[in-house]
């Protein structure tokens, strides 16, 4: 089965191989143009109706008070692929895929999917919410190509990866939205299509489930092409192959390298000025780092997976204090505390000496995701954990990595 939205004379991918693999999805030069307001945009709806019926071409510029949603995006998913599709709110993303799923015809440019076509765009979407569960999946499946034959072959499957057991002979409009992602999910997974869309319906759910569907989304890049709509950078770094950012519309970025794809996403955020707590206490002379060949990094430098740094600090100490202990924060884009590199743990602790606090710290290999990360520095008392400088958002830097972690991690370090 071939799903073709055109309104541009397309050529024939099916053949198209790059590492034998074919060309499930190829979107070329694809533009949609909507307007601002329900006026305009009913009597532009009449117009470009009847102009097709009539056979005359759709008007390519902007009318009053239209805009483009989406302008000249281009890119090709082959089987075995993966393309995380990311952006801010009203980049155009939602858009693109209804595109691709055939609820929105593009004015212009070209779309071509080869195969079953199976879409989680909104959550609970094709669902009739008086029948039951099973039945719901007989009628998913069916609107996806399959056959009830098929269904039947794999009607036990899907339910248990759903783990709705005892709810499937309920009514759908009894479920939550965590059980109506469990039974939507379920259903387009086992089925295996050529191609799956998924637009942020993971953010819904259990973390258990979840990951049970990112382990499910890497044994179907098998022999299907997928689209990865999501916030999570995490998620984004555990199952895509290669990535494409969308801003205002357009194409910002896109890259075989998903950690650059993630990078250039976090770096759209603004980050934080920085912050001080207990300025009259210490004074920062420098805050120097250096990768493992000795090189000074400049602020928003790409640091590499599992790389270690050097991070050397001066201090003026405006107080008489005893020993204190230090540590250095990792603080992802997302805000979330990631790596707590404490001098504690490392057994070490320091004085200023002639009212001067130096401090050299080697890191442990950083095992971090891809992404944008601010770090922050503090001073503790030693003995009262009385907290005596806070400085935030310190530094700037980027990881380049496919590693994935799901949660925070304390290291030692090696201090001087």
């Amino acid at each position: 089965m071939h799903t073709k939205i055109s309104n541009t004379q397309t050529h024939d991918f099916s053949n198209s191989k790059m590492n034998d693999k074919e060309v499930l999805i190829e979107a070329e030069n694809v533009s949609k143009k909507f307007a601002r307001n329900l006026k305009s945009s009913l009597k532009f709806g009449i117009q470009d109706i009847f102009r097709e019926i009539v056979g005359k071409p759709k008007i390519q510029r902007l009318r009053n008070s239209e805009f483009w949603a989406l302008k000249d995006v281009s890119f090709t998913v082959r089987r075995g692929e993966c393309l995380a599709l990311i952006g801010h709110n009203g980049a155009g993303k939602s858009t693109l895929l209804k595109m691709l799923n055939g609820l929105l015809k593009p004015d212009q440019g070209s779309i071509r999917i080869k195969g079953r076509v199976a879409a989680l765009i909104e959550l609970g979407a094709g669902f009739n919410p008086i029948l039951t569960g099973r039945e719901n999946i007989y009628n998913n499946a069916a609107v996806l190509g399959f056959t009830k034959e098929e269904v039947n072959q794999k009607i036990n499957e899907i339910i248990d990866f759903s783990e709705l057991n005892e709810f499937i002979d309920s009514p759908v409009q009894s479920y939550s939205s965590g059980m109506k992602v469990r039974l939507g999910f379920a259903v387009a997974a086992q089925m295996e299509p050529d191609v799956l869309i998924i637009d942020e319906v993971l953010a819904v759910g259990d973390l258990g489930f979840r990951i049970k569907c990112l382990n499910r989304i890497g044994e179907l890049l098998q022999n299907s092409a997928v689209i990865f709509v999501s916030h999570s950078m995490t998620q984004v770094a555990r199952v895509c192959t290669h990535g494409l950012l969308l801003k205002k519309g357009q194409i910002e970025h896109m890259d075989n390298d998903i950690g650059s794809v993630i990078s250039a996403y976090y770096s759209a955020f603004g980050n934080e000025n920085e912050r001080i707590i207990g300025g009259e206490n210490f004074k920062l002379n420098h805050f120097i780092l250096k990768n493992h060949l000795s090189q000074q990094i400049e602020k928003g430098a790409i640091i590499n997976h599992s790389e270690k740094i050097e991070i050397n600090v001066s201090l003026d100490s405006l107080i008489e204090t005893k020993e204190v202990c230090v540590k250095v924060f990792f603080i992802n884009s997302e805000m979330r505390l990631i790596l707590d590199i404490s001098s504690e743990l490392a057994l070490s602790s320091f004085t200023a000496k002639n009212n001067i606090l130096n401090l050299n710290l080697i890191t442990d290999p950083l095992y971090l995701n891809a992404g944008n990360y601010s770090l922050s520095f503090i001073i503790i008392e030693k003995g009262t954990n009385q907290r005596l400088y806070r400085h935030d958002n310190l530094f700037e830097l980027t990881i380049a990595s496919n590693y994935v972690s799901w949660g925070d991690y304390v290291t030692a370090g090696t201090w001087s």
